[in-house]
This record gives structure tokens, C-alpha cells and sequence, in this order.
């Protein structure tokens, strides 16, 4: 089975959940299904920052995986994450700052950057 993330819930959502849960379980090989997208929204974008443990172990994980990582466009712009003008599609806003392999957009983004390896489930944490 396959299934994307969504981290929504503001708080440390990316860091605990993801951090401490599924990111090792991945790094083990022992989360049980393929993960092919991780969608972030408002602060949970700042775990992708270049730099940060989590972030730069989970841009490794994603590179190996072939995960999508990809960040709200106007939550990265307001957050400095980004630079562009959100609202468009495809999103012009391009990632600043981040761990590598990061692309910025919104839902139609998503869709379309997911269409070759669309999820069979959608979890939002």
C-alpha cells in the first residue's frame, strides 16, 4: 500500500510524529507500507530547513525512497522558506534554506507531482 503524509496540525507535528516515529521506522525499513509523499503545512515546514537533524536525515531517507517532500507554497513564503508569489499554478515559488530536494506548491502541485506514483491512502497528522 501506498500513502502520503499530511502534517497539518500545528505544534511540533513534523518533529514528534514524524521525527520520532515514522522517519526511524523508515530508516529501518519497518514502517510497513511505501511512503511516496510528505506534504507540510504552516510551522511544520521548519523541519526542513538546511541543517536540521531531522530534516536533513529525512531529505536522505526521501532521496533513497523516492519520497515526495513538499511544502505548503504560501506557508514557506511567509515563514522565509520560499521565495515567489504564491496563488498560481504550477507555483512559481521556488525553496530557499531547505534540505535538499524540497519543492514548494499547493494542492494542484501536489496532485500533479504525485501523478506517477499517486498514494493509495492520504493521512493527515
Amino acid at each position: 500500500m501506498k500513502v502520503a503524509y499530511v502534517f497539518s496540525t500545528s505544534g511540533h507535528t513534523a518533529s514528534y510524529k514524524l521525527g520520532k516515529m515514522i522517519l526511524p521506522q523508515l530508516e529501518q525499513g519497518t514502517h510497513g507500507v511505501e511512503v511516496v509523499g510528505l506534504f507540510f503545512f504552516d510551522d511544520n515546514n521548519y523541519i526542513l530547513r538546511k541543517g536540521d537533524p531531522i530534516g536533513e536525515r529525512l531529505a536522505k531517507v526521501a532521496a533513497e525512497q523516492g519520497i515526495l517532500l513538499m511544502m505548503c507554497d504560501q506557508c514557506a513564503v511567509e515563514r522565509g522558506l520560499a521565495e515567489g508569489e504564491p496563488g498560481t499554478f504550477p507555483s512559481p515559488v521556488k525553496a530557499v534554506g531547505t534540505v535538499d530536494g524540497v519543492q514548494v506548491g499547493c494542492f494542484p502541485d501536489l496532485y500533479t507531482a504525485l501523478s506517477g506514483n499517486m498514494p493509495d491512502q492520504v493521512i493527515t497528522l
